[in-house]
């Protein structure tokens, strides 16, 4: 079977994606979608074709499968953990984030047999760790299934993924540490440090709305700041916590008419305001 053009039009997807400028979110939500799509679109083709010999069916759920179930894994985790991330100090970021590496790592531990099997690039059991309709009791029952069927599933291929998948977490999170480490230690921080005499006091989806607007419109840096950015700054210039501003746009998007409202409010106020200043 041949999947490397499906292959190749994944990987061309996720890299577009992991170039862009968007909240961490959005990629996650993203790139699970574009990884359902092609996992789909793989189970489809093995279970019309099948394989034509037991290596080529080892080969497909030890390394082709795994490396799209791997992206799925680390999407769904990495939006949760994002998700969750504690809006407060640095230090508190810091520990949080050590402790979902901390978690990732028990995985392994739990996992220590094939773990060693897999990192050494063992091939003995690969006929029951890798071939459809075999059982393994040794198998932890809290590793990852999506999409678990006997037509597209060994008793292994998932654990693969998530190994890989964790392997990317865990590398993601350290980078982000890094960065709320630097960012700590940079004496540029220090004038964002004088606290806004401004409160806003509307309501946080009109100014979620309005910050979307103002990302959306490419206006700031150019097109290139992160919306995250954006949501920190009006956060510390109007004293305001968004909570999990995502999920707020999300309600924004769910609206069935007047997706803009608050937009449409302010282009009528300012337009009374150029009314009156002509009377």
């Amino acid at each position: 079977m041949e999947y490397q053009e499906l292959l190749s039009d994944f990987e061309a997807k996720l890299e577009t994606l992991e170039l862009r400028q968007d909240d961490i979110l959005y990629k996650a939500e993203t790139g699970i979608n574009h990884t359902e799509k092609c996992i789909k679109q793989l189970r489809r083709e093995v279970v019309l074709k099948g394989f034509q010999t037991t290596q080529e069916e080892i080969f497909f759920f030890k390394h082709i499968k795994p490396q799209i179930l791997s992206k799925l894994i680390y999407y769904v985790k990495l939006f949760n953990i994002e998700s969750k991330r504690p809006r407060s100090s640095i230090k508190y970021q810091v520990k949080y984030l050590n402790m979902q590496i901390d978690k990732l790592q028990l995985y392994f531990n739990d996992n220590l047999e094939f773990y060693h099997y897999y990192r050494r690039g063992a091939s003995t059991l690969d006929e029951l760790y890798f071939v459809r309709g075999q059982s393994d009791l040794r198998s932890p029952t809290e590793s990852f299934h999506f999409f678990v069927d006997e037509q597209f599933s060994t008793c292994q291929d998932s654990t693969v993924a998530t190994i890989m998948a964790f392997d990317m977490l865990i590398v993601y999170l350290q980078q982000e540490i890094e960065k709320l480490v630097m960012d700590a230690d940079s004496p540029k921080t220090a004038p964002m440090k004088q606290t806004s005499k401004l409160f806003w006091t509307g309501n946080n989806i009109d100014l979620v709305e309005l910050i979307y607007a103002l990302h959306s419109s490419g206006a700031i840096n150019s097109g290139t700041a992160d919306i995250k950015e954006i949501a920190s700054m009006f956060e510390q210039l109007f004293n305001k916590d968004l909570g999990n501003y995502y999920h707020t746009f999300i309600e924004i998007r769910g609206r069935k008419s007047n997706k803009t409202k608050f937009m449409e409010q302010l282009i009528e106020g300012l337009n009374r305001r150029f009314d009156k200043a002509d009377e």
